[in-house]
């Protein structure tokens, strides 16, 4: 695995046991990788053909883990005070600035256990911006929160990055998440990067086949070249006039978003779909459609008061732009 991050917050997207988190704890000293170099702002943490390894507490890393990883038999105030280096000068007065930059006054000698899990989360990130690293890492930071209190500690997370303004890498499976998190976002598979792109690139014209599933991209068929500027979707039984690059490509996307239902059925890549079901959203309504002889759905996002005109086993007559048609790898 191969990348660079700036003074920007660097997502890594991936499934679960894909290598995220090993990636994190490789850079923080706590697994040795196999071969290769981390450097850091100019300073080698590790380098295979070197022989270099620094300990832990010598590369300024910090790495929040998703149970916060708080020493149980230490207070609010000692699980803070273990991440301040041992040349700091007044280390009561730089733990009390975090106490109190963390809303935690009051609860210095309460245990672990005795705190909430947005209290624990925010003693967690004291103790990591104590130390003053050169990067921050983030391993899945709300997985045990519920929906109200993640969203809390997310906006915790996001001032502090915009505060602090230095490398960060956020490790996540929930794509909503990082893109709200993250300057860039890296699309990680078994173990190596396969995309690395600004978000809102990414998250738009995906690449390959695993970025456009990660990235929430629903209407996804295999693909196959079938004439000159023509693509055949296989899994939709459809023939699109394509514009973009067709070399390698094996499957063919489209977001929900960018499909259109269409009266003229003369413009190019217009389908009669028949509508085989309705799924009712928050805020919108799903449209599930087939084409004749196609295997697989085609799903079209529609405004409550414009779905409500279609019955489902009616043809519904549908238009894909071209330049909406995602060709992936």
């Amino acid at each position: 695995m191969e990348f660079e991050v700036g003074n920007e917050t660097l997502a890594l997207l991936g499934q679960s046991g894909c290598g995220k988190t090993m990636t994190l704890k490789c850079i923080a000293g706590i697994e040795r990788p196999d071969e290769g170099e981390i450097i850091l702002n100019n300073r080698v943490l590790f380098s295979s053909k070197k022989k270099i390894n620094l300990l832990p507490q010598e590369r300024k890393v910090g790495l929040l883990f998703q149970n916060y990883a708080l020493f149980p038999n230490m207070t609010l105030e000692e699980n803070i005070a273990i991440g301040v280096p041992k040349n700091t000068e007044n280390k009561k007065e730089v733990i009390k600035e975090k106490i109190q930059a963390f809303s935690l006054e009051g609860l210095e000698k309460n245990y672990p256990h005795q705190l909430s899990g947005g209290q624990q989360q925010r003693t967690a990130l004291a103790r990591m911006l104590v130390n003053q690293p050169e990067i921050l890492m983030f391993d899945e930071p709300f997985s045990a929160l519920d929906e109200h209190l993640r969203w809390q500690m997310e906006q915790e997370i996001i001032k502090i990055l915009k505060e602090n303004q230095d490398s960060a890498l956020y490790v996540s499976h929930n794509r909503d998440e990082v893109y709200r998190i993250s300057d860039k976002i890296a699309i990680v598979h078994n173990g190596k990067i396969e995309e690395i792109n600004h978000k809102i690139d990414l998250f738009n014209t995906p690449k390959n086949y695993n970025s456009a599933i990660l990235t929430g991209c629903e209407n996804i068929s295999r693909a196959e070249k079938s004439g000159e500027n023509k693509i055949k979707a296989l899994d939709w039984n459809l023939d699109f006039v394509f514009q973009g690059e067709m070399r390698n490509i094996k499957h063919v996307g489209i977001h929900t978003h960018n499909i259109k239902i269409t009266k003229d059925k003369n413009m190019e890549n217009v389908f009669p779909l028949k509508l085989i079901d309705k799924i009712e959203n928050r805020y919108f309504e799903t449209l599930v459609l087939i084409g004749n002889g196609g295997k697989s759905p085609i799903y079209l996002e529609l405004p409550f008061e414009e779905a409500i005109e279609y019955n489902i086993a009616e043809n519904v007559l549908v238009e894909f732009n071209k330049e909406d048609l995602l060709p992936l790898i």
